[in-house]
């Protein structure tokens, strides 16, 4: 599952990725067109208390992997250019599962806003209306296509064209009111009809405020600003300081320790905005504890038990008899499969079993 970092030429969303990422991307480029790519691990500290029970030969965290996308370029009407990246670009952006939009709330006079001023919430909408314009375009060229060849075809073809235009039509008008496609009810039958088309404002949306340290201590209130005002579905607003965060990063954990104390701040963000990517992706985890292996498994929420033991391997899917089944707390109580199984705590499910977020499972198969 990919996240596409997005934001405005200045926002900091390189040295957000460089946070996230502990990577090492050049900033400060305005938009420089390269690509950066890294995979993170999902911070999960039941991993860590079941590895005390189970001493394993290895932890295995699920993960998310983002990438830091150019910053779109001023289009020549003064705009920002969604459509003014490089085809390769923008294609990938549309290939994303959700976006990370990285909102600038800092002032930095080494780092001048583009439009002499800091304002989150016009920047915010800005790409936004951006993306908007982007899903208009692609699909009045689409609408353009269908009734071009709505009157050819044989019959099947000719009503599909129909239902296509019909859905289109409907979902048009709000993107030409200005209101992104994820506030839309849009049944399965509908999702599958336009999942081809990759719409940007169809994506989860993760907004990250990006502050400076002086407004550190008003960070929930700067959320709570945005969240009264950005009331879109399948959307998340958080913030962080990523230069403090950067520098957090590069401590000693003592060091850093001294650090967050001296600024008043009682845990890194980094580890609550890997979590909200997660949860944005509309993930759960389920466990595996033994001897070889403590490991987290990402599956949508509201998977079943099936679904559970195809992401360990196709073969458990295949021949899948039953599912031992232990919520985490009573294990951690319990210590072992056996004392949870004794206590009535292990259960059996078959495979309609809808898998939570901590389970920890054990698969029975047939070979």
């Amino acid at each position: 599952m990919q996240i596409a970092i997005v934001g405005l030429a200045g926002s900091g969303k390189t040295t957000v990725f460089n946070t996230l990422t502990r990577g090492h991307a050049q900033t400060g480029g305005y938009g420089g067109m390269e690509l950066h790519v890294g995979t993170v691990k999902v911070p999960d500290e039941r991993l860590d208390r079941l590895a005390e029970i189970f001493k394993p030969k290895k932890i295995v965290h699920a993960d998310v992997t983002y990438f830091d996308l150019p910053a779109p370029p001023a289009s020549t009407e003064g705009r920002v250019g969604t459509e003014e990246l490089p085809a390769d670009q923008l294609a990938r952006l549309r290939e994303a599962d959700a976006l990370l939009h990285v909102v600038r709330a800092f002032e930095d006079p080494n780092v001048p806003h583009a439009d002499g001023s800091v304002d989150a919430w016009r920047d915010l909408e800005r790409l936004d209306l951006e993306f908007i314009l982007a899903d208009l375009s692609v699909m009045e060229k689409r609408l353009e296509r269908l009734k071009a060849s709505g009157h050819h075809g044989t019959a099947a073809e000719r009503d599909a064209n129909d239902r296509e235009m019909a859905l289109l039509g409907r979902l048009h008008a709000p993107l030409a009111a200005g209101r992104p496609l994820r506030d839309e009810v849009i049944d399965s039958e509908e999702e599958k009809s336009i999942r081809g088309f990759r719409f940007l404002t169809q994506k989860p949306v993760l907004v990250l405020v990006n502050v400076g340290e002086a407004d550190l201590p008003r960070e929930a209130e700067i959320v709570a600003g945005i969240v009264s005002r950005y009331e879109h579905e399948s959307a998340l607003v958080d913030a962080l300081s990523a230069k403090i965060e950067m520098e957090l990063g590069e401590l000693e954990p003592e060091e850093a320790a001294v650090f967050m104390e001296e600024l008043g701040l009682k845990e890194s963000s980094l580890d609550r905005v890997i979590r909200l990517s997660y949860r944005l992706l509309g993930l759960i985890s389920f466990l595996t504890a033994g001897p070889d292996e403590v490991r987290a498994w990402p599956i949508p929420g509201g998977s079943n038990a099936v679904d559970a033991a195809g992401a360990i391997h196709t073969d458990l899917a295949h021949g899948f008899i039953r599912a031992e089944v232990v919520p985490y707390e009573d294990l951690l109580a319990l210590k072992t499969m056996a004392e949870s199984r004794k206590h009535g705590k292990l259960r059996s499910e078959g495979k309609t079993y809808l898998v939570h977020d901590g389970d920890v499972v054990e698969i029975l198969f047939s070979k």
